[in-house]
């Protein structure tokens, strides 16, 4: 089990620490799997420094997904993507 760190901006980072945001959408540029760590440390654009809070979360699952064969890089780039969470 490995323990991975990224930043969240502060925006994203309240919504994880408050459990309304419980997943998340990156780029699937480092290696991660089932059972591992997510530590979140909260990054400030504007200041351009790390704040000091982080957050620790098990990864349950992790799909990762190839949009190239569903969607252009233009449509991608015009529309951007959702991140939907269903109840």
């Amino acid at each position: 089990m490995a323990e991975i760190k990224k930043k969240c901006w502060p925006e994203f980072f309240e919504l994880m620490m408050s459990g309304k945001k419980n997943s998340e959408l990156r780029l699937a540029d480092f290696g991660l799997k089932a059972g591992d760590t997510l530590v979140l440390e909260e990054w400030d654009p504007k200041t351009k420094k790390y704040t000091g809070r982080k957050l620790q979360r098990r990864v349950r699952a992790v799909q990762r997904i190839d949009v190239s064969k569903f969607h252009s890089m233009e449509e991608i780039r015009k529309n951007g993507f959702y991140l939907i969470e269903l109840v």
